[in-house]
């Protein structure tokens, strides 16, 4: 699989902007169709609500996109949303901010920072992850080996999985398919050709990620 970002859970963001109140709410979806249930469920429960605009973007490649102003002025809502989500690679996500309106009008530039700034704000909030699918290696290594393995990890920049202590260690790295080949000979030499080290199936993991800067525009 092609590794890919995305928001980390479904959560929200509020703000005040002169009297205005804007809800951003945010979801990881796999399809269009539990994109558009998910913007309507949140315009049913913000019904009294003036706007509940959108953006979303569907599929590893970012190939499916969408946006909707919700009846602001064109281009002052969906695209600013949709335009936050692409500036941080983002796929596979939907977001939808409400606005209560508080009798003070914006302008179209502030109705642009408004709603780019509620969706910016949301996912710096609540995490970006990259997911993305490692190469196994197990390491079987005596217990003298073992005393040692934190140093590799901490030289290597890596972290073992799940460490098995029988009659020998056996433990368990994942890594990049491009990092295991160096990997692999590292190990060998920093224990000086005396190690056991098989390759086993890959693991789809998230990884934290902390959110590009991003402007309100």
């Amino acid at each position: 699989m092609k590794s890919y970002k995305t928001i980390k859970k479904t959560g929200l963001s509020e703000d005040i902007i002169k009297k205005s109140r804007f809800i951003c709410q945010v979801k990881r979806i796999s399809s269009e169709e539990e994109g558009r249930n998910f913007i309507s469920q949140i315009k049913k429960e913000h019904h009294k609500a003036n706007h509940s605009c959108s953006a979303m973007i569907i599929g590893e490649n970012g190939e499916i996109k969408r946006s909707s102003d919700d009846g602001e002025p064109s281009g002052t809502a969906g695209v600013p949303m949709l335009t936050v989500l692409e500036k941080q690679g983002l796929t596979n996500i939907v977001v939808v901010v409400t606005r209560y309106f508080g009798g003070i009008k914006l302008g179209a530039g502030g109705l642009i920072r408004a709603y780019a700034g509620s969706v910016a704000k949301a996912l710096k909030e609540i995490g970006i992850v990259e997911i993305k699918e490692l190469q196994g290696l197990a390491v079987e290594l005596t217990y003298p080996q073992y005393q040692t393995f934190a140093n590799f990890l901490e030289s290597q920049g890596l972290q073992e999985v799940d460490p098995d202590f029988s009659v020998t260690v056996t433990t368990h790295l994942f890594l990049d398919k491009e990092a295991v080949q160096t990997t692999l000979e590292d190990l060998t030499d920093f224990y000086h050709g005396k190690v056991s080290v098989q390759e086993i199936g890959s693991k789809v993991v998230e990884v934290d990620l902390i959110p590009m800067n991003q402007s309100e525009t």
